[in-house]
């Protein structure tokens, strides 16, 4: 078996629109009622995906969902031309772009039954994702249908809150090998609600069949949560034996880095100080929310030490404190080695950045339908669709708009058509 890393990137949907509905996400409540550019956007994420292509990595995607959702809007006794306008938003929000909330996924090296285990997100805290995951379970029951290497769970059931891979970190000597699974809830966070419950996650460890002896449950702090850190994906990211953190994650690190030591002796951990950057600069950059990735061509035995690379924003970049420290780590002979920045300025400025974009599965590319799966000529057709059909500018007086309605509906056709799978999605 070739069991590898695989990053699944939501493509970025053409009603890409800021309308401010997350709270506690600072980025999208500071351009709440700026114009998108949902093209751009989406020609952003693909390019990202084309750059890991080009450093070795396996790449998937998940499509955008159908928009308006007019099956949501007919329970609530609507439609979208009558729809309140916070509702009507909701409808047609393309937040599904951010595939580490579409599951929680356990490796086969980590189950009882020895199958990749996803278990859908339910993403019940905010309304505008709340209507995500029956769209998001018929990809998922389509992209992993072979039930011999895959087990796909409906979602946990509410009141119970869960936000999928966000907030879930696995650890392991290699990715292939048995790992210790993480899984990181919130309590509070001062005037923002915690998204992730404990109650919901020790479900999905239950689900997977996951050893109790590797599976850790880590609370978020509040500190982290009320700076804006509204998934752990914002102040914390793991590959393979590597965390990398700020050191006010956690509302208890000691104790968690203890367990996570006697769960895994040979994990690294990169802590980042709060003298050196502040949970504000932490969040304002996106520093965490990076793809922690090995890259291929480079092995523990190279002079690249791991091979680990950071696809980080651009925006760290741009951030003082947060690039003379990532500068500085580099120098050293730490476990993380290239600094790779991306533009995703368009996902950012609605609260997402490079790690928010993708869903990391440890499968063998061979077990998983062939259409979810991307090189760069696959790029290059979907790229020419999105240049096309998406539309370049949505102002939010425009969400009610019958003639842009009709675009991203056309958009989306055109796009699932292309990729063959218009007989197994329907609107």
């Amino acid at each position: 078996m070739n069991v590898r890393e695989i990053n699944f990137d939501g493509i970025i949907g053409p009603s890409h629109n800021y309308a401010g509905l997350s709270l506690g996400n600072l980025a999208s409540a500071r351009n709440a009622g700026a114009v998108a550019h949902p093209r751009a956007a989406a020609l952003q994420g693909i390019e990202k995906m084309r750059g890991n292509i080009r450093l070795g990595l396996a790449q998937g995607i998940f499509l955008p969902q159908w928009r308006p959702d007019v099956a949501w809007l007919t329970k609530l006794g609507t439609d979208v031309g009558d729809a309140d306008p916070h509702i009507r938003a909701a409808a047609m929000s393309a937040s599904s772009m951010w595939a580490a909330n579409a599951a929680t996924i356990s490796p086969a090296s980590d189950t009882a039954d020895g199958r990749t285990h996803l278990t859908v997100a339910n993403l019940v805290t905010m309304p505008h994702r709340s209507h995500e995951w029956p769209q998001t379970l018929a990809q998922l029951r389509i992209a992993f249908s072979d039930t011999r290497a895959f087990a796909v769970h409906d979602p946990i059931p509410a009141p119970f809150g869960d936000e999928g891979a966000a907030n879930h970190m696995r650890l392991a000597e290699r990715h292939d090998q048995p790992g210790v699974e993480v899984f990181v809830y919130g309590r509070s966070g001062g005037a923002f609600p915690a998204r992730q419950h404990m109650e919901a996650s020790k479900a999905v460890a239950r689900i997977h069949g996951l050893d109790p002896a590797r599976t850790l449950f880590v609370e978020q702090s509040e500190a982290a949560i009320a700076a804006g850190a509204f998934h752990n994906d914002v102040v914390a990211v793991a590959n393979e034996r590597v965390l990398f953190t700020h050191e006010q994650a956690f509302a208890d690190k000691q104790a968690f880095y203890a367990d996570l030591r006697a769960a895994l002796p040979c994990v690294e951990i990169v802590e980042v100080p709060a003298c050196a950057v502040s949970l504000a600069d932490a969040i304002t950059s996106y520093l965490f929310n990076a793809q922690l990735v090995t890259l291929p061509d480079s092995g523990p035995s190279t002079s690249l030490g791991t091979g680990m690379a950071l696809v980080l924003p651009t925006e760290a970049q741009q951030t003082p404190a947060v690039w003379s420290w990532l500068e500085q780590m580099i120098a050293g002979n730490g476990p993380i080695r290239r600094l790779i920045p991306v533009d995703v300025r368009q996902s950012m400025a609605n609260g997402g950045g490079p790690a928010c974009l993708r869903l990391r599965v440890v499968a063998d590319p061979a077990d998983i339908d062939p259409r979810f799966l991307v090189d760069e000529a696959r790029l290059d057709n979907i790229a020419r669709i999105v240049s096309q059909y998406w539309p370049e500018s949505i102002a939010p007086e425009d969400l009610s708009d019958t003639r842009l309605i009709a675009r991203i509906e056309q958009s989306w056709l055109t796009l699932v058509d292309h990729l063959q799978l218009s007989g197994d999605l329907s609107p």
